[in-house]
């Protein structure tokens, strides 16, 4: 994802720069073939730029905040990762306190390959800056006005229904193989809705190999849910069943289902 952004930045005429400290192989050789500028550390990346977009695993978003607070960086932060409202504005306050504007972001769809597929949603007062920084596409970006929490607060109200629901299938084929039935159960869901089997594994093989980061994800919602007045069980037990796929993580290619659904019934 956070390629997907950067690309958008440079056709929007903007110097990109990303931190490639730590980075992975794969990260650094998608970076360089898009000609992103490197820098080695947190503190030359917030010593060179205006704008500070941060695209990482939910589990990572304070820690990364907090590490940008330590830079005494002194721009525009933009926290655009799956997190619940609550723990934005917890960074959002620590931002206010050492001097950094802050803005709330939450994207929906898939890496951004083209026009009207995938969204960027702003909140804060310099919401519309940081969205001009994307004005070329294809990412599309959308601002909801200055109040902090309502661009990650629709993030996961989408994500709980679109990644909560492959998690929700995946326990319910694992359950219908644990118990004999799973192939009744598919002929089942074909009389009442041609399709939805294939559509429904298909979903579940293609976020297998992210499952690892999707277990904070649901964790994140699970929190939303809570502060909303909302029982918040079911999205813990979807954390769980994501963790229980944190193998798939470096697969080469999809696992089938059968091997997804071991994974998930292990006990």
């Amino acid at each position: 994802m956070g390629i997907s952004l950067a690309a958008t930045a440079l056709n929007s005429g903007l110097d990109v720069y990303w931190c490639s400290a730590g980075r992975s192989k794969a990260s650094r050789e998608r970076a360089n073939n898009l000609g992103i500028r490197s820098v080695d550390t947190l503190q030359e990346l917030c010593n060179s730029c205006e704008i500070l977009i941060s695209v990482c695993p939910p589990h990572a978003a304070v820690t990364v905040a907090d590490e940008v607070i330590a830079c005494n960086y002194q721009g525009i932060y933009a926290d655009v990762n799956a997190i619940a409202p609550a723990t934005v504005k917890t960074i959002a306050d620590s931002m206010a306190d050492a001097g950094i504007e802050f803005v709330d972001g939450g994207i929906i769809g898939m890496p951004a390959t083209q026009h009207g597929t995938t969204w960027l949603y702003l909140c804060g007062n310099h919401a519309t800056k940081v969205a001009s920084c994307f004005s070329e596409g294809p990412l599309e970006t959308s601002v909801l006005g200055p109040e902090i929490g309502k661009a990650s607060g629709l993030k996961m109200c989408f994500a709980a229904n679109s990644k909560g629901t492959a998690a929700l299938h995946t326990a319910i084929l694992g359950t219908a193989e644990a118990m004999g039935v799973r192939e009744a159960l598919e002929k089942q869901w074909a009389i009442y809705t041609p399709g939805f089997t294939e559509k429904s594994q298909a979903r579940i093989r293609q976020v297998a190999r992210k499952a690892w980061r999707f277990k904070g994800e649901m964790e994140e919602i699970a929190a939303t849910m809570e502060a909303a007045g909302l029982p918040h069980e079911f999205f813990d037990a979807a954390a769980q069943v994501y963790e229980r796929q944190k193998a798939f993580k470096d697969a080469g290619q999809e696992p089938t289902i059968e091997e997804i659904l071991k994974r998930v019934t292990k006990k």
